[in-house]
């Protein structure tokens, strides 16, 4: 029961914190999502130390430090950039470091590309009022996913992987998205209504996808969370595992269809 209320109210609490950095945007949007990145990628390659790999911490440390200039609109960073310079870091790091592989450099770059190139997927939407369905979609799925699985829950959906997640808490937590997406619309009064039903109904799949996605990365590494910063919760990547994959979607999804 203690453990339940503790994670009701660190949840209320990051929920608050983020509806607050949305509502000011800008350069507190930046903020937010670079101490994301860099709390993100450091546990995501403290997990990698668990099975033996030496990610260059350094050069994911620098890319988050980056793609912070570039959401903050200097002029002299652009996404090639940031890129160009974290390959030629690797590949300078891997030649003169003979302890570095070539499964460490992979590691480093996946990490840059999970963690902070994914979340400024968030920072893109920033001023629109889309950004919102990023959260709603993706927490809404969590949510309900979790309220049906434990009522009516049933029929394991990965149980190698995930052993709590069911087929009804998945169908769950698709319906759940898209009902909050159509009270978004009617608030909102945008259209058409079609594409407000096709867009969390992808998009609560893709969020489920990340979920999935952080849990194999914890099984691999033999973690049960990535952290501890939110009680309850676990690390940044616990919480922020569904926004990474959806942050991306509904961005490209705005773009190319609405």
């Amino acid at each position: 029961m203690k453990g339940l209320l503790i994670r009701t109210i660190s949840g209320i609490l990051i929920v608050l914190l983020t509806f607050l950095v949305i509502s000011k945007g800008g350069t507190f949007m930046s903020y937010f999502v670079f101490l994301l990145s860099i709390i993100g990628i450091r546990e995501f390659y403290t997990a990698t130390d668990n099975i033996r790999l030496k990610p260059v911490k350094g050069i994911g440390y620098i890319s988050c430090i980056l793609f912070l200039f570039y959401s903050l609109g200097y002029k002299w960073v652009s996404l090639i950039y940031i890129f160009i310079f974290v390959i030629i870091a690797l590949i300078i790091s891997f030649i003169l470091k003979k302890d570095i592989t070539l499964m460490d450099i992979l590691v480093t770059l996946f990490g840059i590309l999970y963690i902070p190139f994914l979340l400024q997927h968030i920072i893109y939407l920033d001023g629109t009022i889309y950004i919102w369905l990023v959260f709603i979609i993706a927490w809404g799925t969590d949510t309900f996913a979790y309220l049906s699985g434990s009522l009516i829950g049933k029929t394991k959906l990965c149980p190698k992987l995930s052993p709590k997640k069911t087929v009804e808490g998945s169908i769950g937590g698709i319906l759940g998205a898209i009902l909050l997406t159509l009270i978004f619309v009617k608030y909102f009064g945008v259209s058409p209504l079609w594409k407000f039903i096709l867009l969390p109904l992808l998009g609560s799949i893709i969020a489920q996808l990340g979920d999935l996605n952080a849990s194999k990365i914890k099984r691999l590494t033999g973690i049960k969370d990535f952290g501890f910063i939110m009680p309850g919760h676990g690390g940044v990547l616990d919480r922020f595992d569904s926004i990474l994959f959806t942050a991306p979607f509904v961005y490209y999804f705005v773009t190319f269809f609405l």
